[in-house]
């Protein structure tokens, strides 16, 4: 008899543990969205790997940051790390926007020397109210033809957050990060 309680007290203790497991993790990309073409612009155009803020350098989303506190979504993940899709998304963009010039990570299999080099620092991507995201990167741009130059500066671009929900985030990061493609690409075609 004590057995059958021990066995269904072992019962009972494993079946609150599956009750009490998390769901399994949401996980989110960032998609490229369509910009603005511009005309000229180096045949070859590399893009270095962006380099993140390490408080975004997580697979869950990081939200917002309010009196000094990250607010971090559980089970809403990246698919992939932060800064290996932010590198994409900004080929991507570029690649639409640049459309006569040939655009790819650095980080690649191709080994291609490149007229221009691409550099990013993403210092910022949080939602700064209900309704607005706010993405700061630091961008360099060093074009080697014509003649060598070095262009640097800071990019601070907002996008409306169409919801309170996760998808509604994401998508506004998407159009943040064409928003800073669309200046990176203005820097490259000048």
């Amino acid at each position: 008899m004590t057995f059958r309680r021990r066995d269904a007290a072992s019962l009972g203790a494993l079946a609150l543990l599956a009750a009490c497991r998390s769901t399994e993790p949401v996980l989110y990309t960032l998609q490229p969205v369509p910009g603005t073409q511009r005309r000229g612009g180096p045949r070859n155009i590399g893009v270095r790997d962006v380099s993140l803020a390490r408080y975004l350098d997580r697979v869950q989303i990081v939200r917002s940051v309010d009196d000094y506190r990250l607010s971090v979504s559980g089970n809403d993940w990246w698919g992939e790390n932060l800064d290996t899709m932010m590198t994409r998304v900004l080929v991507e963009n570029l690649a639409q926007r640049l459309s006569a010039s040939n655009v790819f990570s650095t980080g690649g299999a191709i080994s291609v020397t490149p007229e221009a080099l691409v550099e990013v620092n993403l210092q910022r991507l949080v939602q700064t109210g209900p309704d607005s995201l706010v993405m700061t990167a630091q961008i360099a741009v060093t074009l080697r033809e014509p003649r060598r130059r070095e262009i640097a500066r800071t990019e601070t671009v907002t996008a409306p957050v169409g919801g309170a929900d996760m998808p509604a985030f994401v998508a506004a990061a998407s159009q943040a990060a064409g928003r800073l493609a669309d200046a990176t690409a203005a820097l490259l075609a000048s």
